[in-house]
């Protein structure tokens, strides 16, 4: 008995350990996991959104996984990569902070205590971005010109189509509305604005197309001047519901095309009682500063001003005044008046006796003196200035009205019809 005990337990040994041997065969060594990466989704010009799926995790536990990407093929996490957690299963993650319209190649990977292992590669072109313009300071203003421009400081990663200046009497032009074209590029450009409206306000902006965008610069105003039959121009300024003129009249002709008369000789001037003009001091140097000066005839004559403008009338001036904060009861009197309404009438600089006024109106008037209607002599060059208005007082006289280098104030009064004075047109 005791034999066949002893031979039992070493028969079951030998069985146990031969089963233990037939076990540790069967289990394999891990290896490298698999991993499958999925196609680039929600591409932008700078972003994607990307995923994968561990399909063996290869006997081990999966350690790291993520995404590796780059713009040469076959990245590996030495490139540009964004873990994505550990485990099996799918994961995604976003990359961003890429280049616009740019190619790039992408990897899944996954890890685990044998290596890291690499997905399918794949790849996916970004969007086109916007391109990057400014505006350029507007110069040239004409009666119906402008030069304006702007810099094209990014393409978009493309090349640029298109390039120009768009205007429009409404704020924010577009290429709606009218534009110049110019030759594609970057860099710096120059347009030229043609057939404008004159005395108008515009909007402009510089823009730049590439084949998915149009971009534009910041958005800058500006107003064309005047011209009257000569050809001269004038800057215009808007006072309440006003268009006025912010110079002085200098054309020699009436708007029909016909000459006006130039008178120089004193007496001469203190006679005549048709339309009459003459520069101050009969110094045509100054005709760009202060302009002509006109007898009342002239400034009658409804055909002094550019087509489309007036000599304005007494109760114009008044309004003028009120705009500028002028009691109404104040305006129809004769004499000085109001507080510092002639201030804010009054240019910067130019008048003497510190007489320079804030120019808050943006009216610039300039102390160009007077002709005497009674004598024909030139007065007070840098301490006085008059302008006609367009209604007569009496047979004799006619309504003007006066600012000095000594006084804030707005002097109303009429004058003899035959006294050289300067004319300021508003718009019709």
């Amino acid at each position: 008995m005791s034999a066949n005990k002893r031979l039992q337990g070493l028969f079951l040994l030998t069985y146990i350990l031969t089963c233990t041997l037939l076990m540790s065969s069967c289990i394999k060594d891990p290896t490298l996991p698999v991993v499958n990466t999925g196609e680039a989704v929600q591409v932008t010009i700078n972003s994607a959104e990307v995923g994968g799926i561990i399909i063996d995790d290869g006997g081990a536990e999966i350690t790291a996984r993520g995404f590796c990407w780059s713009k040469a093929s076959t990245p590996s996490i030495n490139d540009e990569m964004i873990p994505a957690g550990i485990g099996t299963g799918e994961f995604s993650s976003t990359i961003e902070g890429l280049e616009p319209n740019t190619r790039y190649y992408l990897r899944s990977f996954a890890e685990n205590k044998v290596g890291i292992a690499y997905g399918n590669e794949v790849t996916f072109l970004t969007g086109i971005a916007p391109p990057v313009v400014t505006t350029a300071q507007i110069s040239g203003i004409g009666a119906d010109t402008a030069i304006c421009g702007g810099t094209i400081t990014y393409d978009g990663g493309t090349a640029i189509e298109a390039m120009g200046i768009c205007w429009s009497k409404e704020p924010m032009p577009d290429i709606n509305d009218p534009h110049t074209t110019e030759v594609p590029g970057t860099g710096n450009f120059t347009s030229t604005l043609l057939n404008l409206e004159q005395a108008t306000v515009y909007y402009v902006r510089a823009y730049a197309s590439n084949e998915s965008w149009t971009a534009y610069g910041e958005q800058l105003t500006f107003r064309t001047k005047l011209a009257d039959i000569e050809g001269n121009l004038y800057n215009t300024v808007l006072i309440g519901t006003q268009l006025w003129m912010a110079d002085n009249l200098r054309t020699s002709k009436l708007n029909d095309n016909s000459q006006i008369q130039n008178i120089t000789d004193n007496a001469q001037w203190a006679a005549i009682t048709n339309p009459a003009y003459c520069w101050y001091n009969n110094d045509s140097s100054l005709k760009s500063t202060y302009g002509a000066l006109y007898n009342w005839f002239t400034a009658a004559s409804e055909k002094l001003c550019p087509v489309g403008w007036r000599v304005p009338t007494d109760d114009e001036l008044n309004a003028l005044e009120i705009s500028l904060g002028m009691s109404s009861d104040q305006t129809g009197a004769w004499g000085w008046r109001g507080t510092d309404h002639g201030n804010k009438m009054k240019s910067q600089s130019g008048w003497d006796e510190n007489g320079n006024g804030t120019n808050s109106s943006g009216f610039s008037a300039l102390p160009g003196g007077y002709r005497s209607g009674s004598e024909g002599k030139f007065l007070l060059e840098k301490t006085i200035t008059y302008w006609w208005s367009s209604n007569e007082h009496d047979a004799e006289r006619a309504w003007y009205r006066r600012l000095d280098s000594s006084s804030d104030q707005v002097y109303r009064a009429s004058t003899t019809k035959k006294g050289g004075k300067y004319v300021r047109c508003v718009k019709d």
